[in-house]
Parts: C-alpha cells; sequence; structure tokens
C-alpha cells in the first residue's frame, strides 16, 4: 500500500439546517477526517485554542499572507480579518487526511475556482417551515432576526445546484449516513484505488 492524497470537501448551508452537527458526529467517527481551521486577525476569546478554533494571527502576518497569495477565500467582519489558507490545507491533503471546509456559496466559488478537484457538499433542510422550527428553538433570537435568518436561508439555498452533492438533513442519523457514503464512495473512485494500492496493482498485471 502507497501513500493517498486526501480530498478536500467543501460543506455548505443555511443557518439551522444542520451543518455543524453533521461534521462533529462526522468527524467523531471517522477522526482521519480533519476539519479546515480559519486564519484570523481578531482577538482570541476566552476557551478558545490557536490552531483548534482558529490560527490567531497578526494584522501584518495576515497582511503578508494576502500579499503572497496564500488564501483560497477572504473576507474583513467587524474590523477583522478571516482568511482559508491554500498552503495550510494543502500540508493536511498531502499527509492524505480528507479534509472538510465549512463554508458560504460565495466562498465556496472562490475555492472551487482555485481548487477545482475539491468535492462540494451542500445540506438542505426539509422544508422551510423545519427551518424555522429549528431555528425557533435555539431561542437566542428575536422573531426579527428569525425572519432575516429565514431570507438568508433562502438566498443561501438557491445556489444549491452548483454543488456535487445534496443531503436533505430531515431524520439526522440518516443523513449523516448519507454523508459517510459521499466520503466513501470517493475513496474507492479509480483514482484514489490506484493511489492507495499501486503496487498491488502493479503485481495483478504482471
Amino acid at each position: 500500500m502507497t501513500h493517498s492524497t486526501g480530498t478536500l470537501y467543501i460543506v455548505s448551508a443555511p443557518s439551522g439546517a444542520g451543518k455543524t452537527s453533521l461534521v462533529s458526529a462526522l468527524i467523531k467517527d471517522q477522526p482521519q477526517i480533519r476539519l479546515s481551521v480559519s486564519h484570523t486577525t481578531r482577538a482570541m476569546r476566552p476557551g478558545e485554542v490557536n490552531g483548534v478554533n482558529y490560527h490567531f494571527v497578526e494584522r501584518a502576518d495576515f497582511l503578508a499572507m494576502i500579499e503572497q497569495g496564500d488564501f483560497l477565500e477572504q473576507a474583513e467582519v467587524f474590523g477583522n480579518l478571516y482568511g482559508t489558507s491554500q498552503s495550510s490545507l494543502q500540508q493536511i491533503l498531502d499527509e492524505g487526511h480528507d479534509l472538510i471546509l465549512e463554508i458560504d456559496w460565495q466562498g465556496a466559488e472562490q475555492v472551487r475556482n482555485l481548487m477545482p478537484d475539491a468535492r462540494s457538499i451542500f445540506i438542505l433542510p426539509p422544508s422551510q417551515e423545519a427551518l424555522r422550527q429549528r431555528l425557533n428553538n435555539r431561542g437566542q433570537d428575536s422573531d426579527e432576526i428569525i425572519e432575516g435568518r429565514m431570507r438568508e436561508a433562502v438566498s443561501e439555498m438557491s445556489h444549491f445546484a452548483a454543488y456535487d452533492y445534496l443531503i436533505i438533513n430531515d431524520h439526522f442519523a440518516q443523513a449523516l449516513e448519507d454523508l459517510k457514503a459521499i466520503f466513501r464512495a470517493n475513496r474507492l473512485t479509480q483514482t484514489h484505488q490506484q493511489q492507495q494500492h499501486r503496487v498491488l496493482l502493479s503485481q495483478l498485471l504482471s
């Protein structure tokens, strides 16, 4: 058996569709899958860990990374810079780990343009009513904020056709199995199997 390069997976979903819970359950079940950690210039909050929640860097260092063209995508939010480092992603992929990048449709578009071999997954709720109920169940937001999140969700969901796979998160256990199936099927493609079993294939054909 030989070394195989990992695959980058872009995962997007509207707020309340269950993306974070599904990805967390997948990584708990398959720890060889990694979750991408973004860079940011914002201050570390209590309980956060550098390299786990974010890579916390100085603004000058972040700007230097921009100058070097290292970011697949970047954005400024409330005066703080956030970005996804291509070199950090590539290092993990070269180690043979599949890697998940949780990002919105705009960031996904930027990443696909720079890394066309990435696979993309969009997670949808079973209905708008179910999505609204999930947002209400959080008990954190006013009706006005929830309505705003619903409008954002409809806008986000309109871009599902740009993705390779769709998962409907109606029943969590089934949605998790669907997510696992995507990763397993991709590892069984001819290209991945040839990388993984180059010696065996050579022996079988000699």
